[in-house]
């Protein structure tokens, strides 16, 4: 069995001494510890990744507290998961959790249940926001890029004998665009010539 440790502070002015310290103590190869400075919300931690990919069948991934580890409950069951299906068990040693024992993967349990309602909580609270922006006539999805206005001005450059691709790098538009505000516009946008580019 290998001890894999992650170790992580949130800022660089922050010292990895006292939690490094700890992995020693407890008997994990230096080569073994895998270290950081980055903020807890921050999903891009490679120092995380590299510890995760490095683990092995029958290893055990050892951290000194979960907040060190995930950004929420979600994020640790997600984390866990990822450990369970490589073999590898979970030590947290502050918190006195290990996912060897029943009591640890009890606690562990306990926590998804958290997780789901935490899910369950920001859905509603989500719903209730959107709710609240529509009664007071706040509009959702992509805006239409051919407003009017441009719709007029692609008529008229239509008009004018413009290509589609030279309507299109004026406009800023797709193709389909172009041509769905021709035909919206009631213009017969004319079948694109040969030497016409998209």
């Amino acid at each position: 069995m290998t001890l894999v440790a992650y170790i992580r502070v949130s800022s660089v002015g922050q010292s990895l001494e006292v939690q490094r310290g700890k992995m020693l103590t407890l008997g994990v190869e230096p080569d073994h510890i895998f270290e950081e400075k980055r903020s807890g919300i921050d999903s891009n931690r490679p120092a995380l990744k590299d510890a995760l990919r490095f683990a092995r069948k029958g290893d055990t991934f050892v951290i000194t507290k979960i907040d060190r580890l995930a950004r929420s409950a979600t994020d640790l069951l997600s984390i866990v998961k990822e450990l369970q299906q490589k073999g590898v068990e979970l030590r947290v040693v502050d918190q006195s959790i290990d996912t060897s024992s029943p009591a640890g993967r009890a606690m562990l349990q306990m926590l998804a249940v958290f997780a789901e309602f935490e899910t369950a909580i920001r859905s509603e609270r989500q719903m209730d926001g959107i709710a609240k922006a529509k009664e007071k006539g706040t509009k959702f999805g992509r805006k239409p890029q051919a407003t009017p206005d441009v719709v007029a001005s692609i008529r008229q450059m239509r008009a004018d004998g413009l290509l589609i691709k030279d309507i299109m790098q004026a406009t800023g538009l797709s193709k389909a665009s172009v041509y769905r505000a021709l035909h919206e516009a009631g213009e017969d946008a004319g079948t694109p010539k040969s030497k016409e580019l998209a």
